[in-house]
């Protein structure tokens, strides 16, 4: 099977495939696989996971293996009529060759006339920012933030390795598996119920590094200034630079404009300020983040394991 024939189906859709305007990726489609031809008929829908303006996320198991996962429902019409074609290619490039425990896997993908159809790792403890906006003050300890710290560098490494950039990591994105472990979704953008935060063509300004509103270029370290403003809303409840105004917003970011709470320690702001520098170059890189003292005086030995060693137990429902 073609794994680009789904994709010919999507009217006005000629560019080539690529991870990020701004960034080549090595990503790419293999060739020459056998791949099974999934159909609506291949599985039981359960409840909805999520709803969207794109389309919806039901919970489906696989008739014949009885394997779980989360079945993403995109209407053509809808991406055609907002011009969305190539993020549905990107995110369907980019997340069905991504294997790292921390990433949501993609196991394959099919379409009908009116539908296009991902078939998606279930993650069965949900939505990150329901988890913390269910929190008595809305934050996180610091120990379950620094496991999430890590976590999240090692599966950054693992995407800019493969000249992979997210650009727009935030609660909202992130789902958590089984165990609790954080895992990244959405290469493409969220079809869950859209959040009341601000959003750009590149994601929520909030998040937003003080190159990409400023209109300069950008590279992977983008990732590094939103872990940084994750970190921080983990701990606070709210992102650093949030005010009413998106001009207030704006110059908050470009001044970096940061201020902290008294409950947060002094390991915390530490590995915060090192992220959230206004020069690229001035950031903490990823591995330091994993080996930060404040990071590592909290991790539990399962994650100080590194995950990334083992071969995951997924790979033996690599479905596409």
């Amino acid at each position: 099977m073609d794994t680009k024939q789904p994709l010919r189906d999507l009217q006005n859709v000629t560019k080539p495939l690529t991870a990020t305007p701004l960034a080549k990726t090595d990503v790419k489609l293999e060739n020459e696989r056998s791949k099974p031809k999934w159909t609506l008929e291949n599985f039981e829908i359960g409840r909805p996971l999520g709803k969207g303006k794109f389309g919806n996320v039901y919970l489906a198991r696989e008739k014949k293996s009885k394997f779980v996962v989360a079945l993403k429902v995109l209407f053509k019409s809808q991406l055609q009529k907002s011009h969305l074609e190539h993020q549905l290619r990107r995110e369907i490039e980019i997340q069905s060759h991504l294997r790292h425990p921390q990433n949501i896997w993609m196991y394959g993908y099919f379409f009908d006339e009116t539908r296009v159809y991902l078939i998606l790792e279930y993650a069965s403890k949900g939505e990150m920012y329901k988890f913390l906006m269910a929190q008595p003050l809305q934050r996180f300890e610091e120990p379950t933030v620094a496991n999430y710290m890590a976590q999240l560098a090692d599966a950054l490494m693992y995407c800019h390795a493969r000249k992979v950039i997210h650009r727009d990591i935030k609660p909202e994105n992130l789902l958590l598996g089984a165990n609790g472990d954080v895992k990244i979704a959405d290469f493409g953008w969220s079809v869950h119920a859209p959040s009341s935060r601000r959003t750009t063509m590149c994601g929520t300004l909030d998040y937003l590094a003080p190159e990409m509103v400023e209109g300069r270029s950008h590279d992977e370290r983008v990732d590094l200034w939103t872990l940084g403003i994750l970190c921080y809303e983990f701990l606070v409840g709210k992102p650093p630079f949030e005010e009413e105004k998106t001009d207030l917003t704006y110059k908050r970011i470009c001044s970096v404009d940061l201020r902290f709470p008294a409950h947060v320690t002094n390991g915390a702001r530490d590995i915060i300020s090192k992220l959230l520098k206004y020069q690229p170059e001035e950031r903490l890189d990823l591995k330091s983040i994993v080996h930060h003292e404040w990071v590592q005086q909290h991790l539990t030995s399962d994650v100080k394991s590194n995950p990334t060693t083992k071969l995951d137990q997924r790979c033996k429902y690599y479905l596409i």
